[in-house]
């Protein structure tokens, strides 16, 4: 990078904690490194004390997550960060709350996952997304999408509730084989259900999303190539996209 200083991210992580660890992970495979020096400088809050977005969403009786994320934004600003990202899809729910606290960008994951999948699957009709049910509440891809004239796919009722399920074993740990024979018949089912395309759109999904029955796009994977492409390459973050 002759000429050109890379930028700083600020990672808005703990939610969860594992997914914050994989993003880095991946952040750091992208990255073109003979030498420590050569990796980028990340600032991350590692935070799972942030309130439950699943208690907050699907329960209702929980404390709002945005305040203590806009805490966090303005944190990670002070620090240096010259953008900030959010590795979680349901906390973009929140996503207002950082925009407005801080005064550099924040990319927006769900923009940035809907616009790879529309550009990428010229003509795609139908979209299947695998997600927290609170993201399916929000309806955060669903509105997205269907400004692009794509409908989305979720799995049915009690196969959403077993998806649920998934996230939270692998928020518990457990990421072996059997979670993930679970995940994979998931797929099939949403594949049957008529989708073209899989949404993995929980990062925690992304540990556990490889050799899929379907083709997936991964958010988490979107998100470190993102980051790399800002940090190295000059690239202006994708943030959030007025929807008419």
């Amino acid at each position: 990078m002759e000429g050109r200083q890379e930028k700083v991210v600020g990672i808005l992580g703990g939610m969860g904690p594992e997914a914050t660890v994989d993003l880095m992970k991946r952040i750091i495979d992208l990255t073109p490194a003979k030498d420590d020096c050569d990796h980028l400088r990340s600032i991350v809050d590692n935070n799972p004390k942030v309130p439950s977005r699943m208690k907050a969403i699907i329960d209702g009786d929980g404390e709002d997550p945005g305040p203590c994320m806009a805490e966090m934004g303005k944190r990670l600003e002070r620090w240096g960060a010259d953008f900030l990202v959010i590795p979680c899809n349901t906390a973009h729910h929140y996503y207002k709350n950082v925009a407005e606290a801080v005064s550099i960008p924040v990319v927006h994951l769900v923009d940035l996952v809907v616009e790879k999948v529309v550009s990428e699957n010229p003509g795609i009709k139908k979209a299947g997304v695998l997600a927290s049910t609170a993201v399916l509440i929000t309806k955060l891809y669903e509105t997205r999408f269907a400004a692009r004239g794509v409908a989305v796919v979720y799995p049915e009722t009690a196969v959403q509730d077993d998806l649920l399920g998934v996230i939270k074993r692998v928020k518990a740990g457990e990421t072996g084989e059997s979670v993930r024979k679970d995940l994979s018949d998931i797929c099939v089912h949403l594949v049957s259900r008529g989708a073209e395309v899989g949404i993995l759109g929980c990062t925690e999904l992304g540990i556990i999303g490889e050799n899929l029955p379907m083709h997936a796009v991964d958010a988490a994977a979107v998100l470190a190539h993102e980051i790399v492409a800002v940090s190295r390459g000059g690239k202006m973050p994708h943030t959030e996209v007025a929807i008419s």
